[in-house]
């Protein structure tokens, strides 16, 4: 990211490729990575040699070079399970590839909140959701849904340990920072690098409840 300049139009190497995507504002995709029917919300970036497919990803998130998010599922319950019964066209002359087939892998949609951390060569299996603030350890495979705020790591991934416990999670939660216009993140800017989790919230939801009030 160092030397970069991000703005409300993504930056996309030119190596990437790109199916039926939306992304928001100062996100980032990097080389050699291929995202197909991706909703990746501002801020939010996924760098070199990842391949992510129907899934939608908040904002401010972090997704490490070499991960996999979604990884296409195979009929196992089938007599076989290979591609030629879905992917016909390549195999069979007039034959059409299996749009049933395809429709059951999108259904098996992978939602991530905000504020995740995917580690380098994490995979994150078919139908799982990951909640705000959690953190995807390097190497796991993510088999269950992940709670907001929770660590986890291994194959399969497990719980390592929560990443603030759960009334300061509830209250970053509620808190909701990553929906702050541009500008009011710019001026947290110190605060963000200097505070406590805690000393944040103290601060800002005594702000937030001056504003309401």
């Amino acid at each position: 990211m160092a030397g970069k300049t991000l703005s409300h139009d993504p930056v996309i190497d030119p190596s990437a490729q790109l199916k039926g995507c939306t992304l928001g504002r100062y996100t980032e995709v990097g080389p050699r990575t291929k995202l197909l029917e991706v909703s990746m919300s501002d801020y939010s970036y996924v760098v070199n040699d990842s391949d992510i497919a129907y899934c939608s990803i908040g904002k401010f998130c972090s997704i490490a070079a070499m991960t996999r998010i979604n990884p296409g599922n195979h009929p196992m319950q089938r007599a076989s399970q290979s591609h030629f019964t879905y992917r016909a066209s390549a195999y069979f002359p007039g034959e059409e590839d299996e749009h049933e087939f395809f429709a059951w892998r999108r259904a098996h949609h992978v939602a991530i909140g905000n504020d995740v951390w995917i580690g380098h060569g994490a995979i994150v299996l078919a139908g799982r959701s990951i909640g705000d603030g959690a953190v995807i350890a390097g190497g796991a495979v993510v088999t269950k849904d992940v709670p907001p705020y929770t660590i986890v790591g291994g194959n399969p991934a497990r719980p390592i340990r929560q990443r603030f416990p759960d009334h300061i999670a509830a209250r970053m939660r509620a808190l909701a920072w990553w929906n702050w216009p541009h500008e009011q993140l710019h001026a947290a800017l110190a605060d963000f690098r200097k505070l406590s989790a805690e000393e944040f919230l103290d601060r800002y939801e005594a702000s937030s409840h001056s504003a309401v009030a």
